[in-house]
């Protein structure tokens, strides 16, 4: 049964001129502990309002002496919590669609030599050169190796290409797919 565990002669007055007497008042929850909360009486008659849990105490004594220990603004700030009472947004989590993946697979089966090449130089190329420059200049320099081989756009044995920056390596492949993008693209076999 729930108790007035302390009361606040002195009144809370609110911005709007309202005045409300408090009172700490607890009860033991279905645990054995004490939950405390504050009621505010308003002093020109109304509806009473009470804050939502504001302690938690293992016993009524030490729920009793929280409720002493409160201060005027403590009250004041539970009185605009009560007045305002924060809105907790409940997320439902997002569903599955399916039960499980699909059981379809597109196997795509590539040439050996184009196997090492992590892009394929023509196509990005067809969406312009500077984009072919941006997607080479986020390679480390073995990939782009592995393309300058792959699609053959060098004649240099593969320990020459392995000796050069990469910013060069950007413009032998630039070059290379520039050179032949007129004529019709053919991977290696």
């Amino acid at each position: 049964m729930a108790e007035v565990l302390a009361q606040f002669p002195d009144p809370l007055r609110m911005q709007d001129g309202s005045t409300y007497v408090a009172q700490a008042c607890g009860a033991p929850n279905q645990q054995g502990l004490w939950e405390g909360w504050i009621e505010f009486v308003p002093v020109n008659g109304g509806q009473p309002l009470r804050s939502s849990r504001e302690t938690t105490q293992p016993n009524r004594i030490d729920a009793e002496y929280w409720a002493n220990g409160l201060t005027m603004v403590y009250l004041e700030g539970a009185l605009d919590r009560a007045l305002n009472p924060p809105v907790r947004k409940v997320v439902t989590p997002p569903r599955a669609m399916f039960g499980e993946p699909s059981k379809a697979v597109k196997v795509t089966t590539l040439p050996n030599a184009t196997q090492d090449a992590i892009l394929d130089p023509f196509s990005v190329y067809e969406k312009g050169e500077k984009l072919l420059r941006q997607e080479l200049g986020a390679l480390a320099a073995w990939h782009l190796v592995n393309i300058v081989r792959a699609y053959e756009l060098s004649d240099e044995p593969a320990a020459a290409l392995n000796a050069l920056p990469a910013a060069r390596l950007v413009e032998v492949i630039v070059r290379g797919v520039r050179s032949r993008a007129g004529v019709q693209r053919t991977r290696p076999q």
